[in-house]
């Protein structure tokens, strides 16, 4: 059965950490694909939020 995980923090470091830890569980032929995704949030002149976000596809 395809399941997916998906992952979203506000660094990448952090994003980094949680999908090594949950890939780390899983058999490399079970990982199907992983998409990644970065947004920025914020006006001109204003600090900017960043959100980055991944989900994963694999077989359970």
């Amino acid at each position: 059965m395809v399941q997916v995980k998906l992952f979203d923090c506000e660094h990448e470091r952090d994003l980094e950490d949680e999908m090594n830890d949950f890939l780390s569980e899983l058999e490399e032929r079970d990982i199907i694909d992983i998409k990644y995704n970065v947004a920025a949030i914020g006006e001109a002149g204003s600090e900017q939020v960043y959100c980055f976000s991944a989900m994963v596809l694999y077989v359970k």
